[in-house]
Formats: C-alpha cells, sequence, structure tokens
C-alpha cells in the first residue's frame, strides 16, 4: 500500500555536510552518541483502531513512544488528544501540516492565510507540549516564485512565525521534501541553512528517509546537516511503506542521528503491507535492531 503524501499534509558525503553548514549546526561530536536516543513515535493515521485512545493503547503495548496528529481541526480536538494520551507512557510527538495556502505562494493572500492557520495550530500545538508543527513551504503547483525569491519570502515571514510559536512552547518545523513534491527545499542542509538565517528559536527543521533516499547522497551526512536544528524524523521505506518493508537501510541515518545526540522522535509515516497489527510491531523491532547496529 502506498500512500499519497500530497493528500495526507492539505564516509565524503559526512564530510562534506558537516563543513557545508557553519556555526551551531555544523558542531557535532561523536561523543554526543551516548545521549542519542530511539523514540518511535506513529502518526495517528497508521495505527489501527476506532478511536484515538484505542490506537494510543495499541501503540503503548507496542512499545511506541510518541503520537504524532495532523494540525487539520486541532484546535477542536486538544482534549480528545490529551485524554487520549493520559495515563498511558504515549508522549505528544509533532503535528503534521493542516494549514491553508502556502508561505512560498506567489499570490499574497494565500500566503496570509497560510501565516494565520499556522498560528492558530501552532498555538494548539504547545497546549498539547508538542515537539513542533511540520511545514512545507509549498508543494509543486502552489507557487509561480522562483528559488531565491521564494526563499526570501520565506524568511521575511519565519522570524514572526518562530517567535509565535516560541511563545508558544513549540517550533516550526520545516520539511524538505523530494523533487516530485515539491521544487523549493529538497535537502536537510538547505533546511538548516534557512533555520540558520530565520535565526530564531522557534525555526527549526525535520527529515524524512523516504525524501532523503531520493534527494540525499548520504543519511548520516544529512542528519549531520540539520545539526541542532533537527527536532523530528519521519520513518518509511524506500518504497514508502513500514520499515523493514523493503531493502531500505536505516543504520546510516541512525548513525547521523547519534552523531548529533538526537532525541526527538521517529514517526512512521508509511504505508503498510499486510496486517498492521501483526507488522507494525515487527517494524518497531526492525528499527530497534538497526539502531543497535548503528555504530560509531
Amino acid at each position: 500500500m502506498m500512500i499519497d503524501r500530497r493528500a495526507l499534509l492539505v564516509g565524503g558525503a559526512v564530510a562534506g555536510a558537516s563543513l557545508a553548514i557553519t556555526g551551531p549546526a555544523g558542531a557535532a561530536s561523536p561523543s554526543k552518541a551516548s545521549k542519542a536516543k530511539l523514540r518511535i513515535c506513529s502518526q495517528e493515521g497508521r495505527i489501527p483502531g476506532n478511536s484515538l485512545r484505542e490506537k494510543v493503547l495499541k501503540m503503548e503495548k507496542w512499545g511506541i513512544e510518541g503520537l504524532e496528529v495532523g494540525g487539520g481541526g486541532l484546535t477542536g480536538r486538544i482534549q480528545e488528544v490529551k485524554d487520549a494520551l493520559k495515563g498511558t507512557s504515549v508522549q505528544m510527538g509533532a503535528v503534521c501540516a493542516g494549514f491553508r495556502g502556502a508561505l512560498i505562494s506567489d499570490d499574497p493572500a494565500q500566503r496570509e492565510a497560510a501565516v494565520q492557520s499556522i498560528k492558530e495550530i501552532l498555538s494548539a500545538a504547545g497546549e498539547l507540549g508538542a515537539t513542533g508543527m511540520i511545514v512545507v513551504p509549498a508543494f509543486n503547483g502552489q507557487t509561480k516564485l522562483g528559488n531565491q525569491e521564494a526563499r526570501k519570502v520565506l524568511l521575511d515571514l519565519l522570524p514572526g512565525l518562530g517567535e509565535h510559536a516560541a511563545n508558544a512552547g513549540t517550533r516550526v518545523l520545516l520539511e524538505p521534501l523530494n523533487r516530485g513534491e515539491a521544487f523549493f527545499l529538497r535537502q536537510l542542509a538547505d533546511a538548516a541553512a534557512i533555520c540558520r538565517d530565520a535565526n530564531s528559536p522557534g525555526v527549526c527543521m525535520m527529515g524524512d528517509f523516504y525524501h532523503m533516499a531520493i534527494e540525499e547522497t548520504s543519511d548520516m551526512g544529512a542528519f549531520i546537516s540539520g545539526g541542532q536544528y533537527l527536532h523530528h524524523v519521519h520513518l518509511a521505506s524506500r518504497r514508502r511503506n513500514l520499515p523493514g518493508q523493503d531493502d531500505r537501510d536505516f543504520t546510516d541515518g541512525f548513525r547521523g542521528l547519534k552523531w548529533i545526540g538526537y532525541q526527538d522522535f521517529c514517526s512512521f509515516e508509511c504505508g503498510c503491507i499486510g496486517d498492521p497489527e501483526v507488522e507494525i510491531p515487527k517494524s518497531v523491532k526492525f528499527l530497534r535492531d538497526q539502531w543497535a547496529k548503528a555504530t560509531l
């Protein structure tokens, strides 16, 4: 089963990556590996169940530690999410998109719609204690701006969004996608450079193993380039199913996460071949085995 991301959302390479970003994001050391943790999370839609509470209880049973929810309608679901998590070991992870418009649209009205709806979702995300809110600046077809102009527009908007996020106790998480989905922002180093230039504690980024397999030459290098700005990761196989359901290897990426001392969530955003009640626990075990093999 494959998923459509747009619908879901509405070492030389290592050395090069670590040198590409100067300043805080580039400062990394293998000594941080002892602090790194694999905290498996999942989007709510990936888990079977008739209610969010039922899903969370299954996640806890399967050793999944975090919940990622959609941003659409989140302001009206705050109590539902709190009730679903109450009394369990599962914590709030990230909030996935759900906003209107596009931040780098060539239409100012669409940019304003994005800013206002992102702020609303960020407020809800902060109340829930979310790691951050995932934001794609624009999908293919959502803007006529070129890369340079789009970057300028984005950097004009991010400080205000970052301030709102920080005041709410959460973050904007910029997500690079593959070229088939977005021409703008495709690599983690680019996202880190934008975070650096935005210069706001509320503006950070994430990485996605599926997109990285298409756009990056090294998973490890990509995560090192993200450095301190990296605060969420999406998990998917090469064909966008559960990790372990094809030949996609995660050890190189996990080495990168260990190198930077990563402690935030790694979340399922993927399809599933077979019965999820059987396959999801298998995937959790597969990931923990891959993490153990990812030695520095």
